[in-house]
């Protein structure tokens, strides 16, 4: 069963914040954008050469970080799992957008590099785990995503442990794997390659 209602969640976080990085629920522009800046340094330099995947893309807002930043990808895909948000990131990116629940969807885009950041915050244990499946599966290279970092449980969130971490690079037979937990409190970013 879901820790949340997405939906509800998200369609209350809108109507109070619109279409801000709190509209997403992150704190504030600065620290979503602190987050895409760690995942952007653990992707390649050269992404106009690679198809880049962004699961659980809500407004698209990963995407229009490259192109601020002039960071040309050769093929960028955005899933989410809110009609709604995909509406919006269709608007604001003009890119592919897919309507899909990770956590439960067997057939997703192909890419190089599957990335996520935040979209599993509010997930259970177990569907974390699903969705970290899926985009590695789909993901040719790797999977890049962050998430909470700390030994505690919240009734909202959800926090990953080493323990979590280790189970996961087991399970999905993971070559390489590189983390970053320096740049917020209570925050990771990990990277699994094949």
């Amino acid at each position: 069963m879901p820790r949340i209602n997405t939906k509800k969640f998200y369609t209350a976080s809108l109507k109070r914040y619109a279409q801000t990085a709190k509209g997403v629920q992150w704190h504030s522009q600065e620290s979503q954008e602190i987050r895409f800046k760690v995942i952007l340094q653990m992707l390649p330099k050269d992404l106009y050469n690679y198809t880049l995947v962004d699961a659980g893309c809500g407004f698209g807002d990963f995407y229009n970080y490259l192109q601020k930043h002039h960071i040309k990808v050769n093929n960028y895909i955005g899933i989410d799992c809110l009609d709604f948000m995909c509406k919006i990131a269709r608007k604001t990116t003009n890119q592919e957008i897919v309507y899909a629940d990770i956590t439960k969807e067997s057939s997703l885009p192909i890419g190089d590099f599957y990335i996520c950041s935040g979209a599993m915050n509010t997930l259970t244990k177990f569907e974390s785990y699903q969705f970290i499946h899926n985009c590695y599966q789909h993901a040719k290279k790797g999977f890049i995503f962050n998430a909470l970092y700390a030994n505690k449980h919240s009734i909202t969130y959800n926090y990953f442990t080493n323990t979590d971490i280790q189970q996961l690079l087991t399970h999905l037979h993971v070559k390489y794997m590189k983390t970053q937990n320096d740049y917020l409190e209570e925050d990771i970013t990990i990277l699994f390659l094949r």
